[in-house]
């Protein structure tokens, strides 16, 4: 069943392509990787696991600041709070030249939805493509050195689709040893420190189902100084899933 994503959303070719844009001057532009939705299996078991809502959308916001290129992007994915978190819906979002846009839609449209690229709620990350949604979007682990990492290190990068379903839509769990918590491609961005979230600086490339390559990090689950606080002390009392997520296209 993964293969038969792959083959409909093909990885996009090296060998960008000269279009003339309204002026009449080419610029160069990438292959799409894919272009139409494909059906999302496991729909039943991803509504029912991953608490998806056909009735709202998400009352958090996303703020972005940029500075040389590089997002800035603070996203609310609190949901409510951990112990409301399933009644309430996940934050979707693009990548854009603007910065981090929320896609202001509820989560089983998104199912059927490719505008968007990434979505959380709490401490999961889900990417739009493969078990997670319609789309081709994928991710390939990098160095953990954000700045680091250009053009050159996405050379022969192999993009994942999310995966977290067994053909017989068994759930697939993460390395965390909390029951119920997706092996999404993005979910080593945390591990436990103490009794918090803590970040672990993990860098990935993304690419965009546009052909589009970024480069994104999580900086913090917590606001303020919560972050600090918790990877240093194992504990903080700042309330979890307001997000900083560090990105750039490359």
């Amino acid at each position: 069943m993964l293969l038969s994503l792959l083959l409909a959303c093909p990885v996009a070719s090296d060998e960008p392509k000269d279009t003339a844009n309204d002026t009449g001057s080419t610029e160069e532009v990438t292959d799409a990787v894919c272009t139409e939705a494909t059906d999302v299996p496991c729909e039943d078991e991803i509504i029912s696991d991953f608490s998806l809502h056909d009735d709202k959308t998400s009352k958090g916001d996303i703020e972005n600041t940029e500075a040389s290129g590089t997002w800035s992007s603070i996203v609310d994915a609190t949901a409510g709070g951990s112990s409301s978190a399933s009644k309430n819906a996940w934050i979707y979002a693009k990548f854009t030249e603007n910065g981090l846009e929320k896609v202001d839609i509820d989560d089983e449209t998104a199912l059927q939805d490719m505008t968007w690229h990434i979505a959380a709620r709490r401490y999961i990350i889900r990417l739009n493509g493969g078990a997670s949604g319609p789309s081709c979007v994928g991710a390939a682990k990098v160095r953990d050195d954000f700045n680091a990492v250009d053009e050159s290190s996405a050379t022969d990068l192999e993009f994942k689709l999310e995966d977290f379903y067994t053909e017989a839509c068994e759930l697939k769990e993460d390395n965390s040893g909390m029951p119920g918590s997706p092996a999404t491609q993005l979910a080593t961005f945390w591990e436990y420190v103490g009794s918090c979230v803590g970040t672990t600086g993990q860098v990935w490339v993304l690419q965009l189902e546009s052909g589009e390559l970024v480069k994104f990090t999580v900086d913090a689950y917590y606001a303020d100084d919560g972050q600090e606080e918790c990877n240093s002390t194992g504990s903080t009392s700042t309330e979890g899933a307001m997000y900083t997520w560090r990105w750039a296209f490359l």
